[in-house]
């Protein structure tokens, strides 16, 4: 363990060796994902489109999960990832907390998402799964999965929302030259999609829909399987040596957290960081958890605790979440990996339970210390982790104004360098 300047960094041995799963230290068990007739669906329904291995970890009440050595030998191709001390961005806000942020986007996707999509596609590969589809917002979701996929030899199509591939193309780019094919949601591809188009030619697309035309096309062929970037149980599990990581390198650093804070979409990202923490929080140690969302699409904020589908069109079980509702229409932010009406089961239960919190912030907030980012760490953030940096320098200035200082970390879940039109716009 070395620390270089402000970079706090782990040798490849101390690569967290299992997953975490939060479920157990739930203050309440999650309530059992509902079919259409309101009865819990059994663990073989979901055998139609997801590997019996990611079921079973969807289900699990075991704490640890042994990560397969080739996955571990892929996710050693980036991680451990660094934990930064964002001193010149302190200075430019004028504050006296320690402000770290844990930087996910060294990846080969440039982003957290490339965690779980080699675990996605090594299960599937194991199981003998050859072709796999999926949705994203983004792109970041498709393209790790689109590299996770050309890893271990599996096809791949990704429905990706028609507004966010209208705003970064390149993303688009870059799943083609791993051999994934990218369609537009809604498209003409699937029935889904093709109801969409009926209803409205114009519709930008949402999450939602994407993953009703990704579900549709999976069940239609025993060949293909569905893989999902966020929400579920599994992936929230992947995504937890985000924050095993954090652990040590914090106490490389002789700090303790008093602020956790990631952006929120469907969850993984936050619940990455977060999980693994639950337990400290719990037994009353002072760490405040809070997860950042655009307020033009405020699910954890504004949302209803219900059961609800992941998907427009009903394809997925029913579960417990907070939710926009499925017919939520998102306006046409940057931040595509936001636009989600639903929220993570395990996000959810931690929220309903206080043991976290959540924040809604303005573009306008997101853009502001996002620009302040690059002028003072010369980093441009994806506009989703963007948000998490608003909620965190918000935070720093509040504490400034009441003469106290803290320790803060967040998460760089992606880098924005496909997304400098976003910047543009928001000159």
């Amino acid at each position: 363990m070395t620390i270089e300047e402000n970079r706090i960094l782990l040798p490849k041995s101390e690569l967290p060796a299992s997953w975490y799963n939060v479920l157990p230290e739930l203050p309440e068990p999650l309530g059992p994902y509902l079919g259409a007739d309101q009865k819990p669906v059994e663990p073989s329904a979901l055998a139609a489109i997801f590997p019996k291995a990611l079921i079973e970890q969807e289900m699990s009440n075991q704490s640890i999960h042994p990560i397969p050595a080739p996955v571990l030998e892929a996710l050693a191709l980036w991680r451990p990832t660094p934990l930064i001390r964002a001193k010149r961005l302190e200075k430019a806000l004028g504050v006296k907390s320690r402000i770290y942020f844990k930087d996910e986007s060294v990846s080969p996707s440039g982003s957290h998402k490339s965690n779980t999509a080699m675990a996605q596609a090594y299960y599937n590969r194991q199981e003998g799964i050859t072709r796999l589809t999926t949705e994203t917002g983004a792109g970041q979701w498709g393209t790790a999965l689109a590299i996770a996929a050309k890893h271990f030899g599996i096809d791949v199509r990704v429905f990706m929302v028609k507004i966010s591939l209208t705003q970064k193309p390149y993303r688009k780019v870059i799943m083609n030259m791993m051999g994934a094919e990218v369609f537009p949601s809604p498209s003409e591809v699937t029935k889904a999609g093709r109801d969409a188009l009926a209803k409205d030619p114009q519709a930008l697309g949402t999450l939602g829909l994407a993953i009703s035309e990704a579900v549709e096309e999976a069940a239609s062929r025993p060949d293909t399987n569905y893989v999902l970037g966020s929400v579920l149980n599994h992936v929230i599990l992947h995504q937890t040596v985000i924050g095993q990581e954090v652990q040590k390198q914090l106490a490389l650093a002789g700090e303790k957290p008093d602020y956790l804070i990631a952006c929120h979409g469907g969850g993984s990202n936050f619940g990455g960081l977060v999980a693994p923490y639950v337990p400290m929080i719990k037994s009353g140690e002072k760490i405040t958890a809070i997860a950042a969302e655009p307020i033009s699409c405020p699910t954890l904020t504004a949302g209803k605790f219900t059961y609800d589908a992941g998907d427009t069109a009903g394809f997925t079980p029913l579960m417990p979440m907070y939710s926009l509702g499925t017919d939520f229409q998102p306006p046409a932010i940057h931040a595509g990996g936001l636009r989600y009406h639903g929220a993570s089961p395990i996000v959810s239960s931690l929220l309903k339970s206080g043991v976290i919190k959540a924040q809604a912030v303005t573009a306008e907030q997101v853009f502001k210390f996002a620009k302040l980012l690059a002028n003072s760490e010369y980093i441009i953030a994806a506009p989703e982790s963007a948000h998490a940096l608003a909620v965190t320098c918000l935070k720093a200035l509040e504490l400034e104004s009441l003469g106290q200082s803290a320790c803060l970390v967040f998460t760089l879940s992606g880098h924005g360098l496909l997304d400098l039109s976003a910047y543009e716009s928001a000159a």
